[in-house]
């Protein structure tokens, strides 16, 4: 059994929402600096998404990725259609606003959704997700 275009399809999701998290990233990095002033390097912008609370809403994005990474490195496994459910399943849960373990992800994310890169990158993967269905 090959696991191909089902790999296919994950992969091609993988960088879209890295291209929609880089835009998000982007704009709460805006909105720090526009309250405390410019960050000074990419480490030090990295030591604020890991630890100000300031960034703490992208964590249930990155962890997505992060899960959506390990499930496509994973020697010697076979991808299936749930996986396909399970990633359709988990980012509908992220957006949904009946899940309130995601309330503090959606309120950045509507703060965030004004932006032209974050707009176009959420088209992008979105249509790559929609495409998984075919």
């Amino acid at each position: 059994m090959t696991d191909a275009p089902i790999r296919t399809r994950l992969d091609a999701l993988a960088p879209a929402l890295r291209h929609f998290h880089s835009a998000l990233l982007d704009f709460a990095k805006g909105e720090y600096e526009f309250l405390h002033g410019p960050v000074g390097s990419p480490f030090e912008l990295y030591s604020l998404v890991m630890n100000n609370p300031d960034f703490q809403w992208l964590r249930p994005l990155s962890g997505l990725m992060a899960t959506l990474d390990e499930v496509l490195d994973a020697k010697n496994k076979i991808l299936t259609e749930q996986n396909l459910t399970d990633i359709r399943g988990a980012l509908g849960l992220l957006f949904s606003e009946s899940d309130t373990r995601f309330a503090d992800f959606r309120a950045g994310y509507t703060r965030a959704k004004g932006d032209n890169r974050v707009r176009e990158t959420e088209a992008k993967w979105r249509e790559v997700l929609n495409s998984l269905e075919a």
